[in-house]
């Protein structure tokens, strides 16, 4: 059994969610101590839970220490389960997050696997929806990984009860990414939605990126192409999301509205997420990096590719994934500044 410190590095949820995730992929128990040691409230919240309960349903595994304000887990996974599959988080936890703990498993599986997973869809400190369908996606079909997504109803916070559906596909081989400079971008799309609140919101979001982005970049403000939304949700929330298409890459920058915070705010801050990433001619965003190379240590072939800013979510993924199987990486760069990362697998893998 695999003994991880879940405090290592940025000690928070996503030491769990890839530990789970390469758990079931390869049939290896784990035990995890100090986990989420690095928050303000240590131990295992609902929506990690919910990560927790939806790989044992789908491995039929073995698992002690899941309960609320737990900092010690056990989990021995079987073989994961064919089938369609229904989880509920019963909060406005992320459904992205638990959707991306499930497809390293499901991808090994002879047949499609389709998912409906109810929750937050554009909700703080987790990919939103468009992020996953639009950029994760695109980059993961690259590499021979075909997930398709979408969505029924918007889940935004407190509230939840957005609706997605994902189609995960067999893979028969994970192919190398080799990207390392963006090159000039071509299109620059996006939304700007609101559920159960007036339009003008929206637009007023919209306007403020639009403004952030001619005073920031205005040669690139000009190929901005942003639609108003009018979203389906049982609450009511805001958010904004732009997808940036380059000559070698697909990149996106997402922020969500809170009661109390302006409309003006929102869309500057996507807006500054992404002339951050423009300032740079990096391939990748720094969402992107963290979650493509849990997939690329699973290939034979040496994948290379540049990052706007090396974060600690990504050097805790290399780590944890390391615990898994053997790979070799390496990572150029200061976590907080760009770089360059290269990665190769060491072993045969069950794909």
């Amino acid at each position: 059994m695999i003994e991880i410190d879940g405090s290592y590095m940025e000690g928070g949820g996503q030491i769990l969610r890839t530990a789970l995730s390469l758990s079931c992929l390869f049939n290896t128990p784990f035990r995890m101590f100090n986990l989420r040691k690095g928050r303000k409230k240590p131990g295992l919240m609902p929506q990690h839970i919910t990560c927790v309960k939806a790989t044992q349903l789908l491995s039929s595994a073995e698992v002690s220490g899941d309960y609320k304000g737990s900092t010690e887990l056990a989990f021995s996974p079987r073989a994961v389960k064919k089938g369609d599959l229904f989880f509920d988080i019963g909060t406005a936890g992320s459904t992205s997050l638990v959707l991306q703990t499930l497809i390293p498993a499901l991808m090994s599986l002879d047949e499609k696997t389709s998912i409906t997973l109810r929750g937050g869809t554009h909700v703080p400190y987790s990919p939103s929806f468009h992020y996953i369908s639009e950029v994760f996606a695109a980059i993961a079909k690259k590499i021979g990984i075909r997930v398709e997504l979408t969505i029924e109803s918007y889940g935004f916070y407190p509230k939840g009860g957005g609706r997605i559906r994902a189609e995960i596909f067999p893979v028969k081989e994970i192919k190398p990414l080799r990207v390392t400079e963006r090159g000039n971008i071509a299109r620059l799309k996006g939304y700007s939605g609101v559920g159960n609140l007036p339009v003008s919101i929206a637009e007023r979001q919209r306007n403020a990126a639009l403004e952030k982005l001619c005073s920031g970049a205005p040669d690139i403000s000009s190929l901005l192409d942003m639609g108003l939304l009018k979203a389906s949700a049982p609450g009511q929330g805001t958010f904004i999301f732009l997808r940036s298409e380059s000559e070698n890459s697909t990149a996106g920058f997402t922020s969500v509205g809170a009661r109390g915070k302006r409309a003006e705010a929102v869309g500057e801050a996507a807006a500054d997420d992404f002339l951050r990433y423009y300032s740079t001619n990096a391939a990748i965003d720094p969402h992107l990096s963290d979650q493509i190379v849990l997939y690329l240590s699973m290939c034979s072939e040496e994948s290379i590719f540049t990052t706007s800013c090396i974060t600690n979510h990504l050097v805790t993924n290399l780590w944890v994934a390391g615990l898994f199987h053997k790979f070799t990486y390496s990572v150029e760069g200061e976590v907080g500044g760009q770089g360059v990362i290269r990665i190769r697998s060491l072993t045969t893998l069950p794909i």
